[in-house]
């Protein structure tokens, strides 16, 4: 059995509570890699491209608002 199979069988083995916790902490961890990959990104560079995209397009009138207004 691999380190993840063991993981994944303590997981299934904890009561409710236990799993709620971690759970959430995967989920805050995920989202805190998210966070720290897009800054990264962003800083980079890697992601101007969508700012140029998105100001081309709001130059040609194709952008609409968000949420959309009724």
């Amino acid at each position: 059995m691999d380190r993840v199979e063991e993981i994944e069988a303590a997981i299934a083995s904890l009561p409710p509570e236990e799993f709620r916790r971690i759970a959430h902490w995967f989920y805050e961890r995920d989202r805190r890699l998210w966070d720290e990959q897009l800054d990264s990104d962003s800083s980079s560079g890697k992601i101007d491209f969508l700012f140029d995209e998105a100001e081309s397009e709001s130059g040609q009138g194709l952008l609409r608002e968000w949420p959309p207004t009724k």
